[in-house]
């Protein structure tokens, strides 16, 4: 095949996986706690009710597409984790995470390179750490430390007050501090505005993240001389490796805008998108209903990238992780994920469960026709070709 797309729906997890309970999250279904009245007409009948394990939403007698579901190998539940599994990159060894704040020592050597004080530094809601911490920030100038249950070090400030490129270097230091015991898989900027009572944050969120510790599927490619096209924050999870052309977006409408150009234009390789707000505006805010509606917005853009995909191409439909918005922490969920596989040259068959989320980067290499292979994953085209 000529062209492949990979969107990955940000914590769009179908059913808790086998291993959920160690992570805290037997039971937790995203997609069983928000389709409850959906209209998912084209997803539906892509195959996504008929994927093993969910009964959330309705089945097809005539899929459309391969379908499947996923079941992580990596130690972690997080953005890092997943993108880098989904590409072949199966993680051994968690994170680090700080239940309890960062060590003194890290936030000492960070203020000392930044010439800022910290406040904070716990796990908190991003939405209420400025609430809580934003008018302190505002008279002091201090920096807003916070983490979460994932292997994040994230920084809150106004963009008044620290504007955003100087925003962003603060971040690339702590990066280059983040080393060794301390290497965590991402620093955030979490920008706001606002006065208050009433902040809010801005769409200028930027991820500067671990480098991959293995070869991904981005590094086959572009070492083979493909075209691998970044949309959302693909390029920042990578730390930009293994990237030929990157196009960040502040959402999923313009993401889903960005992928519906490049399906139009002629390239060979990879378009690998994320859709970041199903997790960042709604499953960390356990919004259900917004959940929904975005769910559906995406719903009823399928048809319209469908209907530019040539008879060389195929379409990769996956999630990361699940971000449950109905259960008791706003935390991401171990669970498994969907596998939707459209081409006019694609079967639609059933794969059941499949071991490993790295069959979604080595089955797309093999479609592209790589004359290499990664380390981890099956090749599902075998089975669908």
């Amino acid at each position: 095949m000529k062209r492949v797309f990979i969107i990955v729906l940000d914590s769009l997890g179908i059913g808790h996986a086998p291993d959920a309970a160690a992570f805290g999250d037997a039971g937790a279904n995203t997609l069983g706690r928000i389709a409850k009245g959906l209209s998912l007409k084209n997803l539906c009948a892509l195959g996504l009710g008929n994927i093993d394990g969910v009964d959330a939403v309705k089945k097809t007698d005539a899929p459309r597409a391969a379908h499947g579901r996923l079941v992580e190998k990596s130690q972690g539940k997080d953005t890092t984790i997943g993108h880098w599994e989904l590409c072949g990159l199966v993680s051994e060894h968690p994170l680090p995470t700080y239940p309890e704040g960062f060590p003194d020592e890290v936030l000492k050597a960070f203020s000392d390179a930044t010439g800022r004080g910290v406040l904070c530094n716990l796990p908190y809601s991003g939405t209420d750490v400025i609430r809580d911490y934003g008018e302190e920030h505002l008279r002091s100038g201090d920096l807003i430390v916070y983490t979460s249950a994932d292997s994040v070090f994230q920084i809150a400030a106004h963009e008044d007050i620290v504007p955003l490129e100087t925003l962003y270097d603060y971040c690339k230091t702590a990066r280059r501090l983040l080393t060794g015991e301390h290497a965590v898989g991402r620093v955030i900027a979490r920008p706001f505005v606002g006065t208050p009572g009433n902040f809010t944050r801005t769409a200028n969120r930027r991820d500067f993240s671990l480098e991959p510790t293995g070869k991904t599927l981005l590094d086959l490619l572009s070492e083979e001389g493909y075209d691998v096209i970044s949309v959302g924050k693909i390029s920042d999870i990578f730390a930009g490796r293994g990237v030929t052309e990157s196009h960040p977006t502040h959402g999923n409408a313009e993401g889903m805008e960005v992928a519906l150009s490049m399906a139009k234009r002629d390239f060979r390789g990879l378009c690998f998108i994320n859709l970041v707000d199903f997790d960042m505006l709604y499953g960390h805010r356990q919004d259900t209903k917004g959940y929904g509606k975005a769910l559906e917005e995406f719903d009823a853009f399928l048809p319209a990238l469908l209907e530019h995909l040539g008879e060389e191409d195929a379409l990769i439909i996956t999630a990361d992780h699940g971000c449950d918005p109905g259960d008791d922490s706003t935390d991401h969920t171990r669970e498994c994920v969907p596998l939707l596989i459209y081409g006019k040259g694609i079967t639609a068959e059933s794969l059941g469960t499949v071991e490993g989320f790295s069959a979604v980067g080595q089955t797309a290499a093999a479609l592209l026709g790589t004359r290499g292979t990664l380390m981890n994953g099956e090749d599902l085209s075998k089975k669908i070709l």
